[in-house]
């Protein structure tokens, strides 16, 4: 009872938010996208001059930027519009799911022909997206086989044209919002309509990142009872698995916090949420999900799965109807 006179003051109370749109967007913009890609390109940057520094697969140095960078994109990995799909850039810094094997088997044989495509960034923009990015580059620093395949030489020069590709890609995503897609969110009339579909653009993203999280990070490793499959968790050959779902989970709290402004309520009702699901994350001693191969071990990654959809029903039942928007149709919801 006391839950329905909520949602329904909230309801009351979606048209006295209307006024604070405009102010919502901003803050988006500025302190969750801007300020997002910006450090994201200060990551990338230490990225490439790791890699042009040492770029040996055991290099601590190189490792660990690789780590700093892959947790700036992963917070705004769930941004999937606008300059994140000019070009497939968004697919060329994070290729995966790669149920095929994309991903080593291209790097295999680029390194097996030494293909001179390393030799220029603009042909290696135009390699293979399953060879680009992030998890690419988890092959070439974890992988024990990719990481000792062919030539040293070659393998050195593939780390470091890979790295200055994702620097390029984030570059270019951050050039992009500066100079031309944060004014169209921010004045609606050509790309957005509205500030309503500036807004539910936002609110989707919140949505599909939560639906990503639950459906992907921690449903694919999960398999089925019978079948569990823990070696497609997400990074599990450099022990993220987990870490990423923490990481998404920060970034999308902080969206979801920014969306639900003008309801102080609404906003305590989503904190005590994410706050559960993060707790939730940071005590599961699994960090790649191998234990879902055990019942005890399932039964924990599904209380966790279970703490992020109880999230996503929030922001639809609440927050969407608060905002006067739906999520719509998403790239994960299939044909």
């Amino acid at each position: 009872m006391l839950r329905t006179l909520v949602i329904m003051i909230f309801l009351c109370s979606a048209a006295a938010n209307a006024g604070n749109k405009p102010d919502v967007i901003e803050t988006i913009v500025n302190d969750h996208i801007l300020s997002g890609f910006t450090r994201l390109t200060t990551e990338t940057q230490a990225l490439k001059q790791a890699a042009d520094t040492n770029c040996a697969a055991n290099s601590t140095e190189l490792r660990a930027a690789w780590h700093q960078a892959f947790d700036a994109w992963i917070s705004v990995s769930h941004l999937r519009f606008g300059p994140s799909e000019v070009n497939d850039r968004a697919f060329a810094l994070a290729f995966w799911p790669d149920p095929r094997g994309s991903t080593p088997r291209g790097l295999q044989n680029l390194i097996d022909d030494q293909d001179p495509i390393v030799n220029s960034m603009v042909e290696f923009d135009d390699a293979s997206i399953a060879v680009r990015g992030f998890y690419a580059l988890e092959f070439l620093l974890y992988d024990p086989r990719i990481s000792t395949l062919g030539d040293a030489a070659y393998r050195c020069q593939l780390v470091q044209v890979i790295a200055s590709d994702i620097d390029a890609n984030a570059r270019a995503i951050l050039n992009d919002w500066t100079e031309n897609y944060a004014a169209d969110l921010l004045n609606p009339g050509t790309v957005y309509r509205s500030e309503d579909e500036a807004l539910q653009e936002l609110f989707k993203a919140l949505n599909t990142g939560l639906q990503f999280t639950s459906d992907t990070r921690l449903g694919r490793p999960m398999g089925n009872v019978d079948r569990p499959r823990p070696k497609r968790a997400e990074a599990w050959r450099s022990g993220r698995s987990r870490h990423n779902v923490v990481v998404s989970l920060t970034a999308l709290r902080e969206l979801a916090m920014l969306l639900s402004e003008p309801s102080p309520d609404l906003t305590a009702l989503l904190s005590v949420e994410f706050d559960t699901s993060l707790t939730k994350a940071g005590q599961l001693n699994d960090p790649v999900f191998a234990n879902v191969a055990t019942p005890v071990g399932r039964l924990r990654v599904e209380a966790l799965q279970q703490t992020i959809n109880d999230i996503r029903a929030l922001v639809a039942n609440d927050l969407g109807p608060n905002l006067g928007v739906a999520a719509g149709f998403n790239s994960l919801d299939g044909d």
